[in-house]
Parts: structure tokens; sequence; C-alpha cells
């Protein structure tokens, strides 16, 4: 029998909720709920403010919507007749025409061949729960293989090398929410380090986590090393390439290298080799921005050959900035693209969301798709989501 409380989750329009069946196991997220699966039923459920949030949290724990194609699992409508060809009519809100940009594009990301074969290189290690930050992330697709291919190595220990990722390129294009979440998905400690505030090598390992999102902590980079020591844990070095004097980066040869780091002088070495170093930085803004205006079709997704390529010019580039000593010690640089068409839709259709509030609930995905629409030529490629944000909010202050 089908466990009742993912309908109760999903039916209190509280997604915290959802994700704690799901989390629990109480409840698996392609379990029926009634005569449908629990994806169609939220995709159905007209009494729902958090829709889109249930629908992301339902495929980022693995709901398959190609039961939405399956007349067992979202039956016709009253009255709906299976095709002479097998197909049904399906519900028009579980139709791609149907949905909201938002949903339908997190829907069909699920929905591809790709999305599958990411998520398969680092299914069966340590690192599956990141999987599920394609549902926080927008876009992106190459960076998050890139970063799987890198993990997956890491995780057969084909490399014994720490893991170091920067994240690079213009800004508002999601590399500071990737770093953000990365911690928090894989349940490990996380510290931030506001690198724009370093002023000396001491500075760095007397830093405290500045992130709005964590949990306040009296700790300092050298008391969060030592306290996880051997331990799997994340360090975000935020804004890398704005620390006032790069000497300031070069206590970070060695724990990048060696897997060792000595934050003070005739201490003993701290083992670091299972932390996770993410910088974020802007370096390669203009590169990123003029490789994609040359690409012979700039409106078309990037392909994974294109952004091989950037990959490998963005890396000389990068060693200019912070320089060749500390850039061999990094695992991988990935550059943040552009966003397409579709992307830049989901991502105003979830600003319409977020900054409408509760009348939202008096928009249909119709509606919400006519905004949209109109804020879509305010897309600014070098400030990225930010200047679709600031375009619906004036939008709904018209409204309004």
């Amino acid at each position: 029998m089908p466990k009742p409380t993912l309908l109760f989750a999903i039916a209190s329009d509280d997604v915290n909720q959802v994700r704690q069946v799901l989390e629990s196991g109480d409840a698996g997220p392609n379990d029926q709920v009634g005569p449908q699966s629990a994806l169609a039923f939220t995709l159905t459920n007209d009494q729902l403010s958090h829709k889109n949030e249930i629908v992301k949290a339902l495929l980022a724990y693995g709901a398959d919507p190609s039961a939405l194609r399956n007349p067992g699992l979202n039956p016709s409508p009253e009255g709906g007749e299976i095709s002479e060809s097998g197909s049904h009519s399906q519900p028009a809100e579980t139709t791609p025409e149907g949905m909201d940009p938002a949903t339908r594009y997190y829907v069909t990301r699920a929905d591809t061949t790709h999305t599958r074969q990411t998520s398969q290189l680092i299914y069966r290690s340590f690192f599956r729960p990141l999987t599920r930050v394609r549902y926080d992330l927008i876009g992106q697709d190459w960076v998050l293989e890139q970063l799987f291919r890198v993990l997956s190595m890491h995780s057969q220990r084909l490399s014994v090398a720490p893991i170091v990722v920067l994240l690079c390129g213009p800004s508002g294009h999601g590399k500071s929410l990737l770093a953000r979440k990365f911690g928090n998905l894989l349940d490990v400690p996380t510290h931030t380090v506001n690198m724009t505030t370093l002023r000396s090598t001491h500075d760095l390992w007397q830093s405290y986590s500045m992130n709005p999102y964590e949990e306040p902590s009296s700790d300092t980079l050298a008391q969060f090393l030592l306290k996880n020591e051997g331990e799997r844990c994340v360090v975000v070095l935020d804004e890398i390439e704005k620390v006032e004097d790069p000497k300031a980066l070069y206590s970070l040869l060695m724990p990048w290298e060696l897997g060792r780091c000595s934050p003070e002088a005739g201490k003993r070495h701290v083992d670091v080799r299972h932390v996770i170093w993410l910088g974020t930085s802007n370096i390669g803004h203009d590169l990123v921005l003029e490789y994609h205006d040359s690409r012979p079709d700039p409106s078309k997704p990037v392909t994974r050959e294109e952004y091989r390529e950037l990959m490998e010019l963005s890396r000389p580039h990068v060693s200019q900035c912070l320089g060749a000593s500390l850039l061999s010690r990094v695992t991988t640089v990935l550059p943040f693209v552009p966003f397409t068409t579709e992307e830049k839709m989901a991502i105003a259709a979830e600003a319409v969301y977020s900054l409408a509030g509760s009348a939202t609930k008096t928009l249909s995905p119709q509606d919400v798709e006519v905004i949209v629409m109109k804020v879509l030529p305010s897309y600014f490629p070098s400030e990225g989501a930010r200047s679709l944000h600031r375009a619906v909010s004036n939008q709904l202050v018209d409204l309004i």
C-alpha cells in the first residue's frame, strides 16, 4: 500500500515537509498519491501556492517525469481518450504547454538523457546528494558535468591531491549559489572566507565565516580546520582575486598540493586532505562573454566541445591573475556561461514567484509567461540573473 505521508506533505503546501518525508525514506518520489504519481498530483493541484518548489523537491529526490506520459500514473481528464497511436490526453497542467516557464524548465531538464548520465558520474559516491543542486541552480549543465567528473575521479582515488575547484566568469550566473549549496547538500561543515577583507596571510587563517546562509560560528578558519581535521568539509574562498595582497594566497600552496596546512609557525601541521576548496571569482568575465558572442550562433546552447574549449582558454587567463604556482595546484577551472532563452525564462518565472508573494495565487502559468516574455529583453550577460530580477520587480510594481 502506498504511504499516505507524501500526500499529506504535498497537500500541506510546505516544501520543507515534502523534503523531510523524502529524506526520511517514509515515502519515495515516485509513489502514487491516489490514482496519480506524486508529480502529477502536485501539478494538477490548484490549491498549492508553492507548486514550483514542491515539483523541484520531488525531481531533486528522483521523481520520474516520464510518469506524466503514463495513463496509469497520470490519468486523462474525465472524458479524455487514448489515441490510436497509444498516447493519452494528459491533464493540461502536466503538459509542457500548461506549465509556467520555471516548472517546464525543471521537468524538461530532469527528463533528458544528459541529466541522467551526468548524475551517474557520482551515483555511488559520497557526493551523490550534489545531483540535487540542479534543482537550485538554473543552467550551467556543463559546469555540473565537469564538476561531477572531478568528484568521481577523487572518490575512486584516481586523484590523490586535494580537490580545489575555481568557479569563474561573469557575475550573476550561479557561482556563489553553487558554492553555498555545496556543503549544505553534502551535510558537511562549511566555512566561507570573504577574500576582500584579507590584508595578510595571517588574516586568512584568522578569518571568521562570512555567509548569511550558514549558522553563525565563532571559529576562525584555523579553528574550523582543526575541529574538522581528517573529515570531509568545505572551505569557500569568495571573490578570491580581490584579495588586497596576492601574497596572502601563498599559504594555500602547501594545503592545495599536500593536504597539510600550518596556520601558525612552529605548530604541528593540520591534515586537510579531505577539505574541498571552492574559489569564486569574476576572472575571465570578458573572456567568457567574448567567446560566447564569437560562436557561430550565440542563441544556441553551448556544446560540450565548446565548453571544453572555453575551459582551456580560461586556465591561462586565471594563471595571469593568480599566478602559475597557485593555479598549478587547482584541480579544475570552471567558467560559468550566459543563460539560454529557456534558462532566462525560468529565472524570470522564479523571480515572479519569489517577489509577488501571495499574489501569485491569482496568476495562471500563462500570466506568468506574459510577464516573463516582457522582461527577457532586459537580460544583460554582464549582470546575469540580477538584471532579470530587477526587470521582474519593475513589472510587478507596474501591475500592482
